[in-house]
């Protein structure tokens, strides 16, 4: 099997089929419906963040919003080159809390993010990327 080479990794892509949707705050408000959330579709949640700095790729100026949604084993993980092309997939079956659960413990079921009005996770720090736990593509 390939090594990858998570030197070239710029980006995470998420496809997380979120449990309760109510999970999240958006501006304050609690997502009832799910209806709030940037990056919905259908059931899933398909957000792309940028590695380096904590910020979602076309989030909407001025949208804050807290997330806690519960993924329960129902997550796909990839990372992206500078292309956005997949290099990379998540091994494991568990939400990577290294790289999605900022400032709060997730223990594989969570994704956790706080969001600013910038499309910035607050508490962002660049993940370190464990080449043993992705699977090159």
């Amino acid at each position: 099997m390939d090594q990858v080479d998570l030197s070239q990794a710029r980006f995470v892509k998420v496809s997380a089929a979120v449990r309760y949707w109510e999970d999240a705050r958006v501006n304050g408000v609690e997502d009832v419906d799910g209806t709030l959330i940037p990056f919905r579709t259908g059931e899933l949640w398909l957000p792309i963040i940028d590695l380096a700095t904590g910020k979602f790729l076309d989030w909407p100026a001025g949208l804050e919003a807290n997330i806690h949604y519960k993924v329960c084993d129902a997550g796909e993980y990839w990372l992206l080159n500078e292309h956005r092309q997949r290099i990379a997939k998540w091994k494991g079956y568990y939400v990577p809390d290294e790289v999605l659960c900022v400032g709060d413990k997730g223990y594989g079921d969570y994704i956790i993010l706080k969001v600013g009005a910038d499309g910035v996770v607050i508490g962002w720090e660049k993940p370190y990327l464990d080449d043993e736990r992705w699977l090159a593509v």
